[in-house]
């Protein structure tokens, strides 16, 4: 399996530290963000990884380089010309993600901090399997309903979505891939999967948080300080 890690925002609610580190690059006890999904993308057996980059995309760069002294190999998807939102940043990235485990890769917001363990999900016939976490005081009604292990837009609990999911190629089969690939967000495509009944979901129970502002990033680097096993 194949992994991307997006990393390509501005992180406009993280200024003004994002206006001289990229989000990404952002520590949590002593290492980045970025490498802390690394580190658990190569412990799940993960073997080469995306990274879409646009803002400060070169600090990205000479922080990770090739990603060999990770264990990884690390390709970069370029969006300095203008970044393509979520959906288009994984249809820009498609021509890297291709091969092997029937066209499932996972894919990672690089401002979370989680410990999420990836695997490798059977998706069946299924376009999507996303993990939900509970609702932070920022987003007290959540993203999706949560029936037993599918996503439902009648009936379930309402959780929010954790910025990881396992994907197929064939969600993103509408959009222009590669080099023609354009702006798009990733939730209509979602939504339109949940309609079909094609999209399943897991809750993790354990460590997760949203950095995205200066005030969430202090508040997970006490918890993390406080927390000596993490």
């Amino acid at each position: 399996m194949k992994a991307m890690i997006l990393a390509a925002g501005r992180g406009k609610r993280m200024r003004p530290l994002s206006d001289r580190t990229p989000k990404a690059l952002l520590e949590v006890g002593g290492k980045a963000l970025i490498e802390h999904h690394l580190a658990r993308l190569r412990a799940a057996g993960v073997a080469e990884v995306v990274i879409n980059v646009a803002h400060l995309a070169a600090a990205i760069r000479a922080r990770l380089g090739d990603g060999a002294r990770y264990g990884l190999h690390i390709r970069y998807s370029d969006e300095t010309g203008g970044v393509l939102e979520t959906g288009g940043g994984i249809a820009r990235a498609l021509p890297h993600l291709a091969g092997g485990d029937g066209d499932v890769f996972v894919v990672i917001n690089a401002d979370v901090f989680t410990d999420y363990a990836v695997r490798r999900p059977d998706l069946g016939g299924d376009h999507a399997h996303l993990v939900l976490v509970d609702n932070p005081p920022h987003r007290p009604r959540g993203d999706f309903l949560l029936n037993g292990q599918r996503l439902s837009r009648k009936h379930g609990a309402p959780l929010t979505f954790s910025g990881i999911g396992y994907y197929r190629r064939t969600l993103f089969s509408e959009l222009p891939h590669g080099d023609n690939a354009k702006p798009a967000p990733l939730a209509p495509l979602l939504e339109q999967g949940i309609a079909q009944n094609r999209i399943s979901g897991e809750h993790h129970q354990g460590l997760w948080a949203d950095i995205g502002t200066p005030q969430r990033l202090e508040e997970i680097r006490r918890q993390i300080k406080d927390s000596p096993q993490q």
